[in-house]
């Protein structure tokens, strides 16, 4: 039986076991929504849209700058365009930013977390898993 993470927040960070229907499974739970992995766990993040990513939507990735190398986003079933301010904050907290689609990302994510890399996500939920 599949659990919802509770309160948005699960306190660890794990890999990615499915995603799709609007939302991600990992470790016998379910989330539906948009998700943020960072060191702290895993999040829910209010994004749906890539249009409508700024600055204030990543001030947790910053504030743990120290623990994270790179941060993988998943724009949804396409690759988005981060605006070039945000992609400024993240260069001048030396973390490397790389946009993809949702399911690209997941993969990436997974293979990182398996290296044990210093990698955070942020996805975004999308119906059909690539």
């Amino acid at each position: 039986m599949v659990s919802q993470i509770a309160d948005g927040h699960y306190k660890y960070q794990v890999p990615i076991d499915a995603y799709g229907n609007g939302g991600f499974r990992f470790e016998d739970m379910s989330h539906i929504g948009s998700l943020l992995c960072l060191p702290s766990g895993m999040h829910k993040w209010a994004i749906t849209n890539a249009t409508q990513l700024d600055e204030l939507d990543f001030t947790q990735i910053f504030e743990r700058s120290d623990e994270i190398d790179v941060f993988l986003i998943g724009t949804g079933k396409d690759i988005a365009f981060i605006d070039e301010s945000i992609r400024e904050k993240f260069r001048e907290h030396a973390i490397i930013l790389e946009p993809m689609s949702t399911g690209a990302a997941v993969r990436t994510y997974n293979v990182l977390m398996a290296e044990k890399r210093a990698v955070s996500a942020g996805f975004i939920a999308i119906e059909r898993a690539e």
